[in-house]
């Protein structure tokens, strides 16, 4: 190894490694791709269930009926969902919305078409 590895974008770890075709952090676990880190793009586009790129303030309606935790009802299949914010949500729910009738929320782009 000639040149000094770049240190873990999440957690900042000077102590990164080569692993692979990845760069991986043994502090934090967290792996990612060298070209990744060079061109400065770190974050990912994220894309709804049909494969659009999603952005802040799209309107996406629900493709399949959800349960939530204190609601009879849930979020019903065909629910528009009106001005999302993309976020790194916890697990891999990435959508924050308010959902009418229910309240604000995270929701997964696998769960979500874009209108």
């Amino acid at each position: 190894m000639s040149d000094q590895l770049p240190p873990c974008p999440q957690c900042s770890s000077e102590y990164t490694y080569e692993m692979g075709a990845l760069l991986t952090c043994p502090e934090c676990a967290h792996e990612w791709t060298p070209a990744t880190e060079a061109t400065g793009a770190d974050e990912t586009e994220i894309r709804d269930a049909v494969g659009n790129v999603l952005a802040d303030g799209d309107t996406v309606t629900v493709i399949k009926t959800l349960k939530v935790k204190g609601s009879p009802t849930g979020i019903k299949a065909g629910t528009k969902v009106r001005n999302i914010r993309l976020v790194n949500g916890v697990g891999d729910h990435d959508i924050d919305c308010k959902v009418d009738g229910i309240g604000p929320m995270q929701l997964k782009s696998s769960v979500v078409k874009k209108i």
